[in-house]
């Protein structure tokens, strides 16, 4: 098996590399919040290829002593006013966080799907990401790359996750995170089956196991993530007081549907649209905009 996120689930179906997977042999899955039952990084034409796993979203990381006034906006990340104290990811699927931003302050461009772009909007978001690159101070690699950034005072604003916020608050760091006003990315990771797999009895036995309330809300606690499983919330209270709402696992769908998931980018992206830039140019866009 295998735990992909949305940016891989996709490339991983079109290229026959998992198996369909039979969500009645999962029992927990009937807990699953809606949305993750059958979402479209992990389900095509009514098949599924994976059983959800967890999700978070891509939040704005600040310093509260150094950032003043508290920022609202991702706009912080592309201000001059902060060069040499900004970090962001280094994925290309960082584009679709730039896409969003425009989705919002630049309306004309028609962006509509930040993962679903034509030509013009892909260059558009390219060229802010261009524009932001002498303001970083580093692409963050890993987690803890962003962690140390803020840990030794070298970064005030990143493109974060939930688990970095928890780390850094953890060791006494005045940090906070926000979903800004443009909304936000995120992730939901699926377990896959390999096509090739030779013992996919196991691979159920597993996924039966690490989709239950109890198993959910350990690794919730442990990753910094979100259940997919609507039960494991109480059990996260019981192992970490007040983790529940932390982590928005008691959250109404409304925050779940403001954040726009990972998917891979298709050249042929549905709803009669075949004019989308596919993920082989995203990662050379990338290669191209991190120098």
């Amino acid at each position: 098996m295998v735990s992909a996120s949305g940016d891989a689930s996709l490339r991983l179906i079109s290229g026959g590399n998992v198996a369909a997977m039979n969500v009645n042999l999962v029992p927990e899955w009937k807990n699953f919040i809606a949305q993750l039952k059958s979402p479209p990084h992990n389900t095509v034409d009514g098949v599924h290829y994976g059983i959800s796993l967890q999700w978070g979203p891509n939040t704005l990381l600040y310093n509260t002593q150094k950032v003043k006034p508290a920022p609202t906006s991702w706009s912080v990340l592309y201000n001059p006013k902060y060069k040499g104290q900004i970090t962001i990811p280094d994925n290309a699927i960082q584009i679709a966080d730039a896409a969003l931003y425009l989705s919002k302050t630049q309306p004309d461009l028609g962006i509509t799907d930040p993962y679903e772009l034509n030509q013009k909007q892909f260059d558009a978001a390219v060229s802010l990401l261009k524009t932001q690159r002498p303001l970083l101070k580093k692409h963050w690699g890993l987690a803890s790359d962003e962690i140390d950034l803020f840990k030794n005072g070298d970064a005030t604003l990143g493109a974060s996750w939930p688990y970095q916020t928890n780390t850094l608050e953890a060791d006494k760091v005045p940090v906070k995170d926000l979903i800004p006003k443009e909304g936000a990315t995120g992730w939901a990771d699926t377990w896959m089956l390999s096509s090739k797999s030779k013992h996919p009895n196991c691979a159920y036995m597993w996924t039966k196991w690490v989709s239950t309330p109890k198993v959910q809300a350990q690794q919730a606690i442990y990753f910094g993530e979100t259940p997919a499983n609507t039960k494991a919330c109480p059990l996260m209270d019981q192992m970490s007081p007040g983790s529940c709402k932390q982590y928005h696992a008691d959250a109404p769908a409304s925050y779940f549907d403001s954040i726009k998931f990972w998917k891979t980018p298709l050249a042929d992206c549905g709803n009669g649209k075949t004019d989308c830039i596919d993920y082989n140019q995203w990662q050379k866009a990338w290669t191209e905009i991190t120098g």
